[in-house]
C-alpha cells in the first residue's frame, strides 16, 4: 500500500510541477494571464511549486525504505524520474496541446523502462 500511496503522491506533485515549469509557457492563451510580468508568473510558479512540495515531501518520507517503506533512495528518484515524464508528456500532448508523440519519445520512454529494471533488479 506505501508503494502506491508514494506513487499516487508523487503523479499529483509532477502534476504540479509540470504546470509550474511550464505552466507559464500557455499564458498567453489566458486572458486575464496574458500581460503578467516576468515577477508575476515567478510568483504563480511558486504558488505552484508549493503544492508540488505537499505532496512530492510525503511521498518521498513514504516511500522511503529508512522510514518504513518499500523503496531506496535510488529507486525513489528512478520512480520520480518516470513518473515526472509521463506527466510531462501527457500535459505537453493533451493539455498544452504543443508536441506530438513520436517514434523517438516512446524509444527513449522504453529505455527508461529498462533503467528502472537495472535499478530495481536485485544483482
Amino acid at each position: 500500500m506505501k508503494s502506491l500511496t508514494t506513487i499516487v503522491l508523487l503523479t499529483i506533485s509532477n502534476l504540479f510541477m509540470t504546470f509550474a515549469w511550464y505552466g507559464h509557457l500557455q499564458f498567453k492563451k489566458i486572458s486575464w494571464l496574458h500581460g503578467l510580468g516576468l515577477v508575476g508568473v515567478i510568483l504563480v510558479s511558486w504558488g505552484l511549486a508549493f503544492f508540488e512540495y505537499v505532496f512530492q515531501v510525503p511521498a518521498n518520507r513514504i516511500g522511503f525504505e529508512e522510514n518504513g517503506g518499500p523503496f531506496s533512495l535510488f529507486q525513489l528518484k528512478v520512480i520520480q524520474e518516470v513518473v515526472s515524464l509521463t506527466v510531462f508528456t501527457l500535459c505537453a500532448v493533451y493539455v498544452f496541446k504543443t508536441d506530438k508523440l513520436a517514434w523517438n519519445h516512446l524509444l527513449g520512454f522504453g529505455l527508461l523502462v529498462a533503467a528502472v529494471y537495472v535499478i530495481f533488479k536485485k544483482w
